[in-house]
Formats: C-alpha cells, sequence, structure tokens
C-alpha cells in the first residue's frame, strides 16, 4: 500500500484544510442542523468537489485512491462536511462519464469544474430502499420530452444542489427491467423539496423528501438507454461505496486518536485510566482494526485505479461493509474508554457514535453488502 507523491501532497493539504476551516464549523453545523455553504467555495477552490472531472474537461483527473484520501481526512473532523467532499461523484461525474454521451459530457463537465456546482441522488423511495426494484416514481414518454410522477425520500443535498441524478420507471417491466435515469435540472417546474429530515447524525448534511408533479424533462435528460438505470445505479454505487468507507474510516481514527489522548489524561484509582490493561485491550482493538480496514480500502482502491474491475463489486461491498462496521465499533468504545463525559457533548465521541450509524445503512445496508459478498464468492 503506497502511495505516490501527489496523492501525500493532497492528503497534507486536506488535513490542514480540515483542521482550520471544517472543524470550526463542527459545532454550529450541530447546534443549527444546517448546512455551512461556505464550504463548497472552500472545497471548490481546492478541486474537492470536482476530484474526477478528467484533465481534459478541466477537472483535476483524481482516481479513487485520491477521493478516499481526502475523505478520510475530512472525516476525521466531520462526518457531515465529508459527504460534501467529492460531491459530484455519485451525482454528475461518474454517470457521465460511463454512461454520457459526449454531447452531454461537453455540457456538464466543464461546469462541474469550476468547483461551485453540487448535485444530489435520488433512488430511495419511502417503499424503495435496498430494494431499488421497487422504485414507482415514473418518467412517461411523451414526444421530446418525459413527464416525471412520484415522491423521493432521504434525498441528501437536494434543497442545495443544482442537479439531480434522478432513477424513475419508463416502462412497466417487473424488477430491475424498465428503471432509467435522467440528470435533471433542480429548478425545473414540477420539482417540489420536502421537509427536511430530523435525523440522529450527520446534522450537516441536510436531507429532504423530493416530490415530482407532472415534471416535464427533455429527452436528451436521459443518461444511457431506457431500461438501463440499475445497471448504471449499481455501477456508480459499486464505484462511489469505497468514499463512503473512507469517510468512516477517518471517523474511526478520530475515535481512536481521541481516546488515546483522554486515556492518558483521566486519572482514577490514582493512576491514568491508559495504565489499566482493560482500557489498553480495547485501545490495541480498536488500532488494529482500523490499520485491517485501512489497509482493505487502500489496496482495493489501488487495484480499481490500475483498471483491473473484476473484483469491483465483491471489493466494494467488502470495504464498505468492513470499514464502516469497525467505525461504529470504534465510537462505541470510544465512548465506553470517555465514562460519563463520552456521553457528553463536551466532548466529540459522542457524535462520533451517531454519526457512524448511518454508514452502516445508506448505500446499501451492511446486511445486503453480506448478501453482494457471499454471492460474489459463491457464484449466486
Amino acid at each position: 500500500m503506497k502511495f505516490t507523491e501527489e496523492q501525500q501532497m493532497l492528503r497534507d493539504m486536506v488535513r490542514r484544510v480540515a483542521e482550520e476551516q471544517v472543524k470550526p464549523l463542527v459545532a454550529e453545523m450541530e447546534e443549527t442542523r444546517e448546512f455551512p455553504e461556505s464550504l463548497v467555495e472552500v472545497f471548490g477552490d481546492l478541486g474537492l468537489l470536482q476530484m474526477w472531472v478528467p484533465e481534459e474537461y478541466g477537472g483535476p483527473g483524481g482516481d479513487l485512491t485520491s477521493v478516499c484520501i481526502a475523505k478520510e481526512e475530512i472525516g476525521k473532523v466531520s462526518l457531515a462536511a465529508s459527504t460534501l467532499c467529492a460531491n459530484n461523484s455519485i451525482g454528475l461525474i461518474l454517470p457521465l462519464l460511463h454512461f454520457g454521451t459526449q454531447a452531454q459530457k461537453d455540457r456538464y463537465l466543464p461546469l462541474a469544474a469550476l468547483g461551485r456546482t453540487l448535485s444530489c441522488v435520488a433512488i430511495t423511495e419511502p417503499d424503495a430502499g435496498s430494494d431499488v426494484s421497487a422504485i414507482r416514481t415514473t418518467a412517461r414518454r411523451d414526444g421530446d420530452s418525459y413527464v416525471v410522477n412520484g415522491q423521493k425520500s432521504w434525498i441528501t443535498w437536494a434543497a442545495q444542489a443544482d442537479y439531480m441524478l434522478l432513477f424513475a420507471r419508463t416502462s412497466e417491466g417487473r424488477g430491475h427491467d424498465g428503471i432509467s435515469v435522467f440528470l435533471v435540472d433542480t429548478k425545473t417546474p414540477g420539482l417540489t423539496i420536502g421537509r427536511k429530515e430530523v435525523k440522529m447524525g450527520r446534522h450537516g448534511s441536510p436531507s429532504y423528501s423530493v416530490f415530482f408533479e407532472n415534471m416535464r424533462i427533455d429527452a436528451d435528460c436521459l443518461l444511457g438507454e431506457e431500461g438501463t438505470g440499475f445497471k448504471a445505479c449499481m455501477k456508480i454505487l459499486d464505484l462511489n461505496r469505497p468514499s463512503v468507507a473512507a469517510s468512516s474510516l477517518g471517523l474511526a481514527q478520530a475515535a481512536l486518536d481521541e481516546s488515546i489522548l483522554y486515556a492518558r489524561e483521566r486519572r482514577q484509582f490514582g493512576k491514568r485510566i491508559a495504565d489499566f490493561q482493560a482500557i489498553q485491550f480495547k485501545i490495541a482493538d480498536m488500532a488494529m482494526k482500523i490499520e485491517a480496514a485501512r489497509a482493505l480500502l487502500y489496496t482495493s482502491t489501488q487495484e480499481i485505479d490500475s483498471g483491473d474491475t473484476s473484483r469491483l463489486t465483491l471489493l466494494s461491498s467488502m470495504v464498505k461493509c468492513y470499514v464502516t462496521d469497525v467505525a461504529m465499533e470504534a465510537a462505541l468504545e470510544a465512548v465506553q474508554i470517555h465514562g460519563s463525559y463520552g456521553y457528553s457533548t463536551e466532548y466529540p465521541v459522542e457524535r462520533f457514535m451517531r454519526d457512524a450509524k448511518l454508514n452502516q445503512i445508506l448505500e446499501g445496508t451492511n446486511e445486503i453488502h453480506h448478501v453482494i459478498i457471499a454471492r460474489q464468492l459463491l457464484g449466486k
């Protein structure tokens, strides 16, 4: 697991930005549950919103490993802010690179490269979570347009996004058949942003319900061919899931760092709690699992970046599942090590515990990823 000089420089730069410009905003995000819009300009100027945009379109031409490095470093400070980093990966850039026409790429990628555009992904519905095939939102062809009706839920950044990657059913085919994907301007008439969800954690990355009532979009909003939306969904999720894991890895490392610091300072029974074997074993277990998670993450991203995608689905699910589980465990142990103070907002570990949970759920629950991993290995 080796990093290039450019990747090391990226890590140093993002770490500095996270400490100097993200960390001071965390308390406000927790208190107001609002998204700090100032970070769009900060991240955009540094190329962190548009990391995947190829150089020929004016972007930095980043790869999966670089995206994960950036999200890990920001995740150490704020899991909410880390979701903004490389925001356009799944909602705009990756879909265009893999399924867009040349005209669509020429139109949107230079815009994304400017670092001021936000996007969101509209897959989940009230009755369609991990089961993407259950979506009911429809897009009916009407001449040179599609007319969209339906509802989406838990759409992060929906109110802030300029563009939405929308998955809708274009035919009555069963299961995965008939699902198509569209790139939609969020200012299109007929698209309404609903209530903001009140979440347990990750307060600085707001999620919303979204409603479509006879929303008319041009036919050229379609990415790829009709009925290929499920394939597109699985492809971009596979490419994005390691970055979800990277955010969790950052959180896990922060939980360990805070635990070590506290254990060295906190005294009970006349000595530091770091001198008790029970605490030492917790710290040791956390460190071992975090290093294993880091190795799994970056050996996987480097294999994918090399052009070998033969194990993309397998590695993507392994990384997402394992690293997010490690982060949840590390956060819980950090709270336990801190004792009563771990339950107090005076220390960040209670936030780590609340934030860590969501990454075990989004982009496919970890139970679903166990199924995917088993099927990849058993050939089912």
